[in-house]
């Protein structure tokens, strides 16, 4: 079976590479719709580099796992986006979210770049944790009018969509040289992780 070229590997690391370049990712720069829909939803995690990269990278990671039951991270990760999501439209709160989001590129970057394997649970669960604080600040960003429901289902689309991006980036990184420019992208990933954690 031929492997998908590494076209779309390529693209995305440049997309990294310009990010890196243009400074500090602005996490959340407030680009706010005046009500809630499916496509303010859907247009939210494309907005803030860290949800971007984040959901590439769980895909990306769950791929170098080589077992099939790792691709469940990338369910895991937008269904506790959904909660942590619900948890702050509800008016709950918990803190060191900003901090959990960048901790979430440093660590998944790294993972990545060594190309680190873990028990399925234990990977499952780490993701599980990141997603609800990607989640949450979906949630406490969301416009005050409008459908919740719809916006929570365009962000979980789009998440799910981002993960298949990554899912089809690892696949094509499964070629020598493509693999490493797969795990050089997930270095500088977690380098961009760090450089939020020191403006967080």
């Amino acid at each position: 079976m031929t492997l998908p070229q590494p076209t779309m590997l390529i693209r995305s690391l440049f997309i990294i590479a310009a990010t890196l370049l243009s400074g500090t990712a602005i996490a959340h720069p407030g680009l706010h719709h005046a009500d809630a829909s499916f496509a303010a939803g859907f247009g939210h995690p494309f907005v803030g580099w860290d949800h971007l990269l984040a959901m590439l990278v769980v895909g990306i990671w769950a791929v170098q796992q080589k077992r099939l039951p790792a691709l469940l991270m990338a369910l895991a990760f937008p269904l506790m986006m959904a909660v942590g999501a619900a948890v702050a439209m509800y008016g709950s709160s918990f803190g060191g979210v900003e901090t959990g989001i960048a901790s979430s590129l440093a660590l998944l970057g790294l993972l990545v770049a060594f190309a680190v394997r873990m028990p399925v649970g234990a990977g499952i669960a780490m993701v599980s944790v990141f997603g609800l604080m990607h989640g949450y600040a979906h949630g406490i960003e969301a416009p005050v009018g409008g459908s919740m429901l719809a916006y929570g289902a365009g962000f979980v689309l789009a998440t799910l969509l981002l993960h298949l991006a990554g899912v089809l980036m690892g696949l094509a990184g499964r070629r020598p040289v493509a693999a490493m420019l797969l795990r050089a992208s997930g270095a500088a990933v977690a380098v961009t992780g760090v450089g939020l954690l020191a403006f967080t």
